[in-house]
């Protein structure tokens, strides 16, 4: 099986367990927050405070706080946005078929507890143990500085 046969898949039916209206999610975000995280727009690259993190922790939703990825996963994929090769923990993340820049299909990653978009993930990395590529915005995450989980 080579890589591009891992890519996760987009699903249709998803309930996400936290639901606001816009105005609560207005609210409750930045300009740029709302933008990236319910219009499912993006920061430019190499723009986002969290492309260099490289303390151990863990980044979380930034609109629900969803713990998503562990640092140790985390690699430089000279991308301009933060890189991930898995989630932190199956089902963290839910995954949406992209066609805004049809005819090429991507695959959108969005938060599985509030719906929130996060980036995207594409299927090139070999040199990471999944060879996938979480292309995260930062303005969508928070990092919490801590312990490598997984040691």
């Amino acid at each position: 099986m080579g890589y591009a046969d891992q890519t996760p898949q987009p699903t249709d039916d998803i309930n996400y367990k936290l639901n606001k209206t816009p105005q609560e999610w207005r609210n409750l975000l930045t300009d740029m927050e709302f933008f990236v995280l319910r219009e499912a727009g993006t920061e430019r690259p190499g723009t986002g405070e969290l492309l260099y993190e490289n303390r151990p922790g863990t980044y979380h939703c930034k609109a629900c706080d969803a713990q998503l990825f562990s640092a140790d996963k985390k690699f430089d994929s000279h991308c301009g946005w933060p890189s991930f090769y898995d989630p932190d923990e199956k089902g963290a993340v839910v995954y949406i078929e992209d066609r805004s820049l049809a005819p090429r299909i991507r695959t959108e990653v969005r938060c599985a507890t509030c719906g929130s978009h996060l980036g995207h993930v594409f299927n090139d990395s070999p040199q990471t143990p999944t060879g996938l590529r979480y292309c995260m915005n930062s303005v969508a995450l928070r990092f919490v500085p801590g312990e490598d989980h997984n040691e």
